[in-house]
């Protein structure tokens, strides 16, 4: 049993642009650490926006979004001139992060339903969820030169995974899908806040 794909151009696609818009905006983040020009502001927004989509696209078979809507190009851009334009001050040191958390959450449930909605099965479309919300962090930290947020210490794919899972197993259960979608983004949020907040991490390999 999958989602209806009639929700592609209802409800759930608001976690698609939401997604997009605070992952851009962590791009330009990242930008405006590295004290970059407007243009790379917006080519970094527009990478990290729509890097996980566009792998989530070419995996399922799917058409990739971007090159056949203006929105998401627009939000990139739109993210790109606000963080560009705005003084530094507004933007706390850890504000990277926390666009992060709240695009890795919101996309991480998007990524999962439209991998269902093309009818790939619940565990590949839960990788989906995955690849969707840590793809674009991945492509602006090489880009910036930073540490892979992989790489970090702190709780990152394991708030991913928790969204999208959640997700796709109460998806299957029958819940209505909007509900089912806020109650894994939610999650997923919670889980990453508390790894910013206070460190959280998994145990690393030690033998």
């Amino acid at each position: 049993m999958h989602p209806d794909f009639t929700l592609v151009r209802s409800v759930l696609p608001m976690f698609d642009t939401i997604g997009i818009a605070l992952f851009a905006a962590s791009g330009a983040l990242a930008a405006a650490k590295l004290r970059q020009t407007a243009v790379t502001f917006a080519f970094f927004a527009g990478v990290t926006g729509t890097g996980g989509g566009t792998v989530r696209d070419l995996l399922i078979g799917a058409p990739v979004f971007w090159m056949h809507d203006n929105r998401p190009i627009f939000v990139c851009l739109a993210a790109a001139i606000l963080i560009y334009v705005t003084p530094r001050r507004w933007w706390r040191e850890r504000a990277l992060d926390w666009f992060d958390a709240l695009g890795l959450a919101a996309y991480a449930v998007f990524g999962a339903w439209k991998a269902l909605a093309y009818g790939i099965p619940p565990l590949p479309a839960f990788a989906m969820g995955v690849v969707t919300s840590c793809v674009g962090g991945i492509i602006r930290d090489v880009l910036a030169g930073e540490p892979s947020i992989l790489l970090r210490p702190e709780i990152y794919v394991t708030a991913a995974a928790l969204a999208a899972g959640l997700f796709v197993a109460l998806s299957l259960l029958g819940l209505d899908p909007f509900v089912a979608a806020s109650v894994g983004a939610l999650a997923g949020f919670i889980l990453r806040a508390l790894a910013i907040a206070r460190g959280l991490a998994l145990p690393a390999y030690r033998r």
